[in-house]
């Protein structure tokens, strides 16, 4: 009977000392850090813009100083005190994908990145850090914040941007917050975004884990308008005033759609519980993008729409890779053929072991030819993250590799729900 005592005491404070672990630390507000990533393929550097609080935090409230993904950049947040680590969380930016092209050579540009963290009650250390390809550091900026400081720009307390729960599973502090944002709809267009909102929720969640885990998530539909209908498609010669400023053609790649207008996407969420953010752009032209905890902006009236969209929150939600690839071609650029890759999804094999070795069954052939498929659901199939060679995939097909395959691989959906679990867990 001791002994049972004994476990249950032991289970309680444990469970006491997460709960308490966010208080202790924090307010149940947002510290919103904008930062402008500089510089060119040789140089770069983390500046400061703004600081500012919105009125809740509906991110998570345990695993605080833990990474769930290394993501190509980090952030850490010290007591700044005691030295504690209190907060930490990892993201990927566009401007470090910039830093791979030919124009990063020859061109200095500045990227906009915007940034929620829990808001400290204690004056806190924050340290961002910019990895390169071969997770060597670029550059890293370390300032300190005071939660008093009386120039904290206050958010999120009027003009909030119309919105509706699609979805709502439960409070912000059990579930995933997920907005979804309209771009290139005008004031009058708002019905026709709030029909594909609801396709991209049916869609995400007809795809496992999302399905069986749909009451870990709440989803929001935010009606941000736009002067124009459509989005911006430079190779037409099409210039649109949107809600968010973003086009195609993002580093001369005509389906890449993207916008560098990062704090006016956040400026157009103030005030609404979002953790991760989807923006459905109006336009027919097929294209999209997704970039690891910044946000998925996909085309919302291509027939490709609703595999796009599930394509892109895998990278933006799950971190997930690319499995396709380009025959003859090797692009070390993205990923060394020596360093194994963050994502979960893919492999150089230099260490294989912390990916999904444990899901080979036993006899599986590496690499695994495409011949036998049917016969390894899971193997080590070569091609993958744009690279023909030397870098592996888990599955000949995936939701991750083409628009026509229906589901995640296994692989894929165990990273997923990984992460869902570190979330709401």
């Amino acid at each position: 009977m001791k002994k049972y005592f004994a476990l249950a005491l032991c289970f309680l404070m444990v469970m006491t000392s997460r709960a308490q672990n966010y208080t202790e630390n924090f307010a149940d507000k947002t510290l919103r850090v904008d930062y402008i990533f500089t510089g060119d393929a040789s140089r770069q550097s983390v500046c400061l813009d703004e600081l500012s609080v919105l009125p809740s935090w509906a991110g998570r409230r345990h695993h605080l100083s833990e990474l769930p993904l290394q993501g190509n950049g980090q952030i850490i947040m010290k007591d700044l005190e005691t030295g504690n680590t209190i907060y930490t969380t990892s993201f990927s930016s566009l401007f470090q994908e910039w830093l791979e092209t030919d124009e990063a050579k020859t061109v200095n540009k500045g990227f906009e990145n915007t940034f929620l963290l829990p808001y400290p009650i204690r004056p806190v250390e924050i340290e961002i850090t910019l990895l390169n390809p071969r997770k060597e550091v670029r550059t890293r900026l370390k300032h300190i914040v005071r939660p008093d400081d009386v120039l904290i720009h206050q958010k999120g307390t009027t003009h909030i941007t119309p919105h509706k729960y699609l979805l709502e599973s439960g409070n912000t502090d059990k579930c995933i917050d997920v907005a979804i944002l309209a771009e290139g709809y005008t004031s009058n267009e708002m019905n026709i975004f709030y029909q594909d909102a609801a396709i991209t929720c049916e869609s995400l969640f007809s795809h496992e884990p999302f399905k069986s885990m749909k009451d870990r998530f709440n989803i929001i539909a935010v009606a941000s308008p736009s002067d124009d209908s459509g989005v911006s498609v430079p190779r037409l010669g099409e210039w649109k005033h949107t809600a968010f400023n973003s086009h195609f053609s993002t580093f001369y790649s005509d389906r890449y759609l993207t916008t560098r207008r990062v704090k006016s996407i956040h400026d157009s969420l103030a005030g609404i519980p979002y953790e991760h953010i989807i923006i459905l752009a109006n336009t027919e032209e097929y294209g999209g993008g997704g970039i690891y905890n910044a946000y998925t902006l996909t085309t919302a009236h291509h027939p490709m729409f609703r595999p796009v969209v599930v394509h892109e929150f895998g990278h933006s939600f799950g971190g997930l890779a690319d499995e396709y690839f380009y025959d003859d071609d090797v692009m070390t650029d993205t990923y060394p053929l020596n360093v194994e890759p963050w994502e979960q999804n893919i492999s150089t094999r230099m260490d294989f072991a912390s990916k999904w070795e444990d899901m080979l069954v036993k006899g599986t052939p590496v690499p695994t030819p495409v011949s036998e498929q049917a016969k390894y659901p899971v193997g080590v199939y070569e091609g993958g993250g744009y690279s023909s060679k030397g870098i592996f995939r888990p599955a000949d097909n995936c939701r991750m590799r083409t628009n026509e395959h229906p589901t995640f691989c296994p692989v894929c959906q165990r990273a997923l729900q990984r992460l869902i679990d570190f979330y709401t867990k």
